[in-house]
């Protein structure tokens, strides 16, 4: 999809007439400021590409710029709100919860907010999950705790099942916290919510690790997913460097996109070798994984390995596609698969070697927030509570280009973003561990 082709509008539940308390002056001096429809956030920042479409006399696309308005759709005072994390957890989630219900207790004064707990579950009645009331009392220790305070789930559940349940709880703004594939329910929720001509604002907060979410510069629990993951990384190069012919392997997550493993391997520049999703690699060859693995051992006495988890999924093809709760491709274990042919090849080179195998995925994804991460997600919930409270509706809290900006819902699930094989992250990738392309020569057979 071309930037340009992107439609930034942004739906609105109607027109906001009440004036925001935000206008007051706090007990702590001065107000606040205050944000116009009309701040808009351009999605270029090269001149050349505006200049292009200034050419062709198209419009430069520009999001809506995120920040408290001053007249709210909602009446506070009569207001009930809903939170809800789905899918896997992720550093940052509590600091998220934590961040909407201060803002919407402290400076809107909404005094009813739910939490919904088990994901989407926790709508559906045949679960019996459940609710809990979440106030300033019960947030306010949470930001040490990993995980969610209100638990998840994945998998798919009955849109129309979700709606009747807000209807019957009278809520009026919904948080998601999610996802892709939490992203999509939320943009079905709110077309269902439209069909049904209910005024229910829902605000989706983009969660992944993974960084793979399009049209968001920046997802929260990254930076603290390359902190952890820098350590993994510290512990396999110390453990390599102890044996002869020492190896590290660490597998990160990244199930279609490689950002985490590239930056960590940037971040603590002892890696010698990056595989991800969006490069294919040969394993066996003059110029395979292996063989460069070898050279780089016998040369140096030692080697790390960073992998994303979905990297070398073509190496599993003769092997039934299976699928996750939530749809999701299942992914083959390219890890335990390249650490077996490892083993195999330098046995059979008759190559003494010392293998460590580091797969820290579920503690990274269990951690509390780091510093950095908690500030992002003070910011990220703030915006949201100001999104939903000025009647706005089916969009996504991003941050780009260095703002925090409104984004439509079903933009951001078109696609994912990828880190791009001929972009400046790839290429810096490649400076700092001196790989090759890991590609064996093309014969004419093979043409």
């Amino acid at each position: 999809m071309r930037f340009e082709d992107i439609d930034t509008t942004i739906q609105t539940l109607g027109e906001a007439k009440i004036p925001s308390p935000l206008l007051q002056p706090t007990e702590r001096g001065g107000g606040t400021y205050f944000v116009d429809d009309d701040e808009r956030i351009l999605l270029h920042v090269n001149q050349k590409e505006v200049a292009e479409l200034s050419k062709k006399n198209a419009p430069a696309p520009a999001f809506e710029s995120a920040g408290p308005r001053r007249k709210i759709y909602f009446d506070p005072s009569k207001l009930r709100c809903a939170l809800v994390t789905c899918g896997g957890l992720c550093p940052g989630l509590n600091d998220i919860i934590r961040s909407v219900v201060l803002e919407l207790h402290h400076r809107y004064g909404v005094k009813h907010i739910c939490g919904i707990r088990h994901g989407l579950q926790g709508f559906i009645p045949k679960y019996g999950h459940s609710t809990v009331d979440l106030t300033p009392e019960s947030v306010v220790n949470i930001l040490d705790k990993g995980g969610s305070i209100l638990g998840s789930s994945r998998g798919d559940q009955d849109i129309e099942e979700i709606v009747d349940s807000l209807e019957r709880m009278h809520i009026g703004i919904l948080f998601m916290i999610g996802g892709d594939g939490t992203l999509a329910a939320a943009s079905k929720i709110a077309d269902a919510i439209t069909t049904r001509g209910l005024k229910i604002s829902v605000i989706g907060i983009p969660k992944t690790i993974d960084n793979d979410v399009f049209l968001v510069a920046r997802s929260f629990g990254f930076d603290t997913a390359v902190d952890i993951a820098t350590q993994a990384i510290s512990g396999a190069h110390n453990e390599a460097e102890a044996y002869p012919n020492g190896i590290g392997l660490i597998k990160l997550m990244g199930r279609e996109s490689g950002f985490l493993a590239a930056t960590a391997a940037l971040a603590r520049q002892d890696v010698n070798f990056v595989l991800i999703p969006e490069v294919s690699f040969d394993i066996e060859g003059p110029n395979g994984f292996l063989a460069n693995l070898e050279e780089r051992v016998t040369q140096r006495g030692h080697a790390v390995v960073v992998v994303a988890e979905g990297a070398g999924q073509e190496f599993f093809l003769d092997r039934q596609k299976q699928h996750d709760a939530s749809g999701n491709v299942k992914l083959y274990d390219i890890g335990l698969l390249l650490k077996a042919r490892i083993l195999t090849h330098f046995k059979e080179k008759g190559i003494p070697m010392s293998l460590k195998y580091i797969d820290p995925s579920y503690i990274i994804r269990s951690l509390p927030a780091n510093s950095n991460d908690r500030v992002f997600c003070s910011f990220l919930g703030r915006d949201a509570v100001h999104a939903g409270m000025s009647g706005k509706t089916k969009l996504v809290v991003s941050h780009w280009n260095n703002h925090f900006v409104h984004v439509p819902m079903d933009q951001v699930i078109t696609q994912r973003k990828k880190v791009d094989p001929d972009g400046k992250l790839w290429a810096t990738v490649l400076e700092a561990t001196g790989q090759s392309s890991l590609k064996n020569p093309v014969s004419a057979n093979d043409e």
